[in-house]
């Protein structure tokens, strides 16, 4: 009687635990394979700059109270008042249309001061502002892309506009020189209010920097720092990474933050993308308000597999 009893509780619970079983195995397999796709990775940063709206010196239009030779001159002198002398009803009729006078040249004055002045300072309190972003993948083989951006980075001034922008050319160029690794790309842009475009290039950057386990160079404000040199690992294997690199790869971003409206091409072809990259690396200094680059990976050894790819960045496009 036990016997049977727990013969049908076996056959009762062996469809349970197999599916419990199979549950398991799918479970550790798929956080096996999110752990490697997601794998955080070294990165560098290069950048600068600020949010700031551009100073605008001014100057409030001068009244000048002297005598006017004349009534187109726009003044009202003792020259205006002469004729009127020995005309209306005396001194009563007369001092009432200077008081008429007065006052709409008064008005005149005010209309014209809020238009041409106040009404331009108000504008330019508030400019509207550009943030543009260019994001490239490319081929591992691209070894020398990685060694022109630490170079860049251990040098540039990031604390001055001429540095900013010679780091936004430098990068820009950087990846114009090896057109024949760039395996994918993306542009986006953004139109906004200044006191909006700051947490726009913010919310850009924080997503790109995220994706880093670790800044290993950082140049920022011309606050230079370096993390750790090399990734855990033979360094026959780093070599050999470099040999196997078709399944590997390299991503930069440069983000800017550009005053006035600047609108960067969809990118759908490398001819689109050269377009875009020399676009952004022509934008000159005073226009310049901030740059950010930001490239992975960064230390020697490092990968960027195509899960990795896929993974960390889904809007790019195959070229």
């Amino acid at each position: 009687m036990g016997r049977q009893l727990f013969s049908q509780l076996s056959s009762k619970l062996k469809p349970i635990l197999k599916s419990l079983f199979l549950a398991g195995l799918v479970a550790i397999l798929f956080f096996s394979h999110v752990d490697g796709a997601f794998a955080a990775r070294s990165g560098g940063r290069i950048g600068g700059g600020s949010f700031r709206a551009p100073t605008r010196s001014y100057s409030p239009p001068s009244r000048s109270y002297a005598p006017s030779r004349g009534y187109p001159g726009g003044g009202f002198g003792f020259p205006f008042l002469i004729p009127f002398f020995g005309f209306g009803g005396g001194f009563g009729g007369l001092f009432s249309i200077l008081i008429f006078i007065t006052i709409a040249n008064f008005l005149v004055r005010s209309l014209r001061g809020v238009a041409g002045g106040d009404g331009g300072e108000m504008e330019a309190m508030t400019p509207n502002v550009s943030v543009a972003k260019v994001q490239v993948g490319l081929l591992a083989q691209a070894r020398e892309l990685q060694s022109e951006l630490d170079s860049l980075a251990m040098s540039a001034d990031t604390g001055t506009a001429s540095g900013r922008a010679q780091v936004l050319q430098e990068s820009t160029l950087a990846v114009l020189r090896h057109p024949e690794y760039v395996a994918y790309a993306n542009t986006d842009n953004d139109v906004t209010a200044l006191n909006r475009a700051e947490a726009k290039f913010n919310e850009w950057s924080l997503s790109e920097r995220s994706k880093f386990s670790e800044e290993t160079l950082s140049n920022y404000q011309s606050q230079l720092r370096q993390g750790t040199p090399s990734l855990p690992g033979d360094a026959e294997e780093g070599a050999l990474a470099e040999t196997q690199a078709p399944g590997e790869y390299i991503v930069v971003t440069i983000l800017a933050g550009v005053q006035g409206n600047f609108q960067l091409p969809q990118v759908d072809s490398a001819e689109s993308l050269n377009q875009a990259l020399r676009q952004l690396g022509g934008v000159s200094s005073d226009r310049l308000l901030a740059v950010e680059v930001l490239w992975t990976p960064q230390a020697q050894g490092d990968t960027l597999t195509t899960d990795d790819l896929m993974a960390g960045y889904p809007n790019l496009k195959v070229l």
